[in-house]
């Protein structure tokens, strides 16, 4: 698909906002999508794992997708995650999120059941052969069938829909192997880093950008990160990807995922209220001694709260 252009920069994987009922608070996720965008984020990506897509239904992903696309407004593209339960679903999702008006969607390789390299292969090429819209893979070992280079290879030089790899491994010499057997063959294939502590080698090894939570929650640190890591500024470069390191590492280690991120986003303002998975006594203590430390930080950061 001649003239398409590749996938770049830093997208979101948002957390939705619920209200006092458990429902998907819109107006807030609306003015959150507002206040991503003017910080300077690249694209956003609803529905992936930091958006807990398995806790919402299939309705209600469709949703997250519309509210997102419709406020969003063509001012970013919107990498729609697209993973349900099956191919059927999915290219469903396909189809729905392309009439919207998506610039591609992200799908993870099947998960609950573990499946050989060979099935997953299979499961991509039947969604890459029929998809009406471009599709980013989306590796995460730690919940799903992991996708290695034989596989991405594959799918990259059988199927032209399928443009590109978020991958959350964070394992610096898999992608290495992935660009130097993909990129060749595919120069408009994407790779993007889906985890931020190593989000400045990733960039640096010709990733072209990564979808990263900690963008949605210190965006200043995220979006200037990249910033100064593409415009070669690496002393100034290593000491954000430190930095950015401590944040996503509290956010990440403080609390089962992803609810560190919804505490820390509160302190920016935006009203997430309380999510869908019921927390412990131990847990919510965690959380409030969590704010309490990422409050600090961001009065040593200067950022505005």
């Amino acid at each position: 698909m001649a003239g398409r252009e590749r996938l770049q920069g830093v997208f979101v994987p948002n957390i939705v906002p619920l209200d006092a009922a458990g429902e998907i608070h819109e107006a807030e996720l609306r003015r959150y999508v507002d206040w991503m965008i003017a910080r300077g984020v690249h694209g956003l990506y609803p529905n992936g794992s930091t958006g807990e897509f398995t806790r919402f239904t299939p309705a209600e992903r469709r949703r997250i997708i519309e509210i997102i696309v419709d406020q969003a407004a063509g001012r970013v593209p919107i990498l729609a995650g697209a993973a349900e339960a099956n191919v059927r679903e999915t290219l469903a999702a396909c189809e729905h999120y392309h009439r919207l008006g998506a610039r591609a969607v992200a799908i993870v390789s099947p998960f609950y059941y573990r499946l050989s390299p060979d099935n997953v292969y299979a499961y991509f090429r039947e969604i890459g052969r029929n998809t009406p819209i471009d599709v980013t893979l989306y590796n995460i070992p730690m919940f799903a069938s992991p996708i290695d280079v034989a596989t991405i290879q594959r799918l990259s030089e059988e199927c032209e829909r399928i443009v590109g790899i978020k991958d959350s491994s964070g394992d610096l010499s898999q992608m290495v192997r992935m660009i130097a057997a993909v990129r060749p063959n595919r120069p408009d294939f994407s790779f993007l880093c889906g985890w931020d502590t190593v989000l400045m080698p990733m960039l640096l090894i010709g990733c072209d950008g990564g979808t990263n939570a900690s963008a949605g929650i210190v965006p200043e640190i995220t979006m200037k990160l990249y910033e100064e890591t593409v415009a070669g500024h690496l002393e100034e470069a290593k000491a954000l990807q430190y930095r950015l390191t401590r944040w996503f590492d509290a956010m990440l280690s403080g609390g089962d995922f992803p609810e560190g991120f919804r505490t820390a986003l509160g302190l920016r303002g935006i009203r997430t209220g309380v999510g869908r998975q019921p927390l412990s006594e131990k847990q919510q203590a965690a959380m409030r001694q969590l704010a309490e430390t990422l409050g600090k930080w961001l009065a040593e950061e200067g950022i505005e709260r």
